[in-house]
């Protein structure tokens, strides 16, 4: 038979696997933001590049087309 001290553990149990299931949600959803935020600055600084710095990172070799 069940006695009250096994469904109170059986209960507390549930409790922090449901608290364990929310905190893994939680924390998923925020890298998800961390990472979206990190694209966001990433498009915002290639939109502001200047020409100059285009050539610069570009792997090309321009002085083989002069």
């Amino acid at each position: 038979m069940f006695m009250l001290k096994d469904r109170l553990n059986e209960q507390l149990i549930e409790q922090l696997k449901q608290k364990q299931k929310q905190l893994q949600e939680k924390e998923q959803k925020r890298k998800e933001e961390e990472e979206e935020k990190r694209k966001e600055e990433a498009r915002k600084r290639e939109k502001n590049k200047t020409f100059a710095e285009w050539l610069e990172e570009s792997d090309l070799d321009w002085r083989k087309f002069k």
